[in-house]
């Protein structure tokens, strides 16, 4: 398929399965659009001329298997790389010098975060994908945009600047080949926070940093959590290429079953699903699926009792007492079991790294469902 590629949908006529089928040779296709040289050139010149550039990078990028290349790119430019709102991949290593943080899909934290930098140079994603309303002072014409995208539909629809339609590689080669070594500082490095200490209920802090220890190194996360994803960010740094997955978007129900897809793909590794109590209950028999095949797959269950993502937009929104938002006495040990796997339940902090250990290192399916406290995270600093 051309760029961008995503999921396809085969239909096939019943009638068909009964006909015998000649073989067909395997063709060679070419997938790479190159980037236009004149453009290009603009783009490294104003790299070259910024004082505060931002490289925002976007699942494009480790798609295209290009994560090497962001990284030498963003070297030699010396430039802060942020992670685009929503990016469903980990296209630069989360623990790198240069690696700022992720912007929010709050178009004034957004721009807030970014207010500082004189140029912004997207790869590899929309500019930008917001998920509440307010006001982008990133478009007010202060900051220089570029955009270099796989999407032509991204770059039709971005508001300002200049948008250079091609596949990563040739493009970010074409880039890395064009720019001067710059002369400019390195970016000031990220603060980290510090380690979470245990506690009786678990804070998802803990959890999450208990987990990110524990996991191997050559492990892939997906996640569904989005209440907990600003923590995740901050205590589960992901390494780069082929190493995260998630929903391009808010919606929920999609990683379970692709947690199954991606184990099934990489058989020899372990894969860990994230996932929190409200969006496991979505697409929960995905896990027999997982046992039948007896996948390396550990599932982590973040149990809040309720759905904390829609709990922090009725305080952003003010809206009290919202129905449906709570998800008590769902016993996700008997379920995984009814189902085919070995599961445990955690509820104190003492219990957190024996559990991970034994699920991260089982034979097959093992499901950890972790009760934590109830603290309900504030996403959005703003209403929307």
């Amino acid at each position: 398929m051309q760029p961008p590629c995503g999921p396809t949908f085969v239909s096939v006529p019943i009638d068909d399965w009964t006909h015998q089928t000649q073989p067909v040779e395997a063709r060679s296709i070419s997938r790479e659009l190159g980037p236009e040289p004149e453009a290009m050139t603009a783009l490294a010149t104003a790299l070259a001329l910024s004082e505060r550039p931002a490289l925002i990078v976007g699942p494009s990028v480790d798609r295209a298997e290009a994560v090497d290349l962001m990284v030498k790119l963003a070297e030699k430019a010396k430039a802060a790389v942020w992670v685009s709102p929503f990016s469903a991949r980990c296209s630069f290593p989360e623990r790198h010098p240069q690696f700022a943080g992720f912007l929010h899909a709050s178009p004034a934290q957004l721009s807030d975060a970014l207010r500082e930098h004189d140029l912004v140079v997207v790869i590899g994603a929309p500019v930008f994908t917001f998920h509440v309303e307010g006001h982008a002072s990133i478009f007010d014409g202060a900051t220089t945009l570029f955009q270099i995208t796989d999407d032509p539909t991204a770059a039709a629809v971005s508001p300002l600047g200049t948008s250079i339609i091609a596949t990563m590689k040739p493009a970010l080669t074409m880039l890395i080949d064009l720019l001067p070594e710059a002369r400019r500082a390195m970016p000031a490095r990220r603060v980290l926070p510090p380690a979470p200490v245990a506690a009786d209920p678990i804070p998802v802090d803990f959890l999450l940093h208990t987990l990110s220890a524990a996991m191997p190194a050559d492990a892939a996360l997906v996640e569904e959590a989005p209440s907990h994803r600003p923590a995740m960010q901050k205590f589960m740094p992901m390494r780069g290429q082929d190493s995260f997955y998630t929903m391009a978007s808010g919606g929920l129900g999609y990683s379970l079953p692709a947690s199954v897809g991606i184990a099934l793909a990489r058989p020899d590794t372990r894969t860990v699903c994230l996932i929190g109590d409200g969006s496991a209950m979505y697409s929960i028999q995905a896990l027999w699926t997982a046992a039948q095949r007896k996948l390396p797959l550990t599932v982590v269950v973040i149990n809040n009792a309720g759905y904390g993502a829609m709990r922090s937009f009725s305080q952003v929104m003010q809206v009290r007492n919202v129905p449906g938002l709570d998800l008590p006495g769902i016993d996700f040990v008997k379920i995984a079991q009814g189902l085919g796997c070995d599961a445990v339940r955690v509820s104190k902090a003492s219990e957190l790294a024996p559990a991970l250990a034994r699920g991260l290192t089982h034979d097959g399916v093992y499901l950890i469902e972790v009760v934590v406290d109830s603290a309900v995270p504030l996403l959005y600093a703003q209403k929307s």
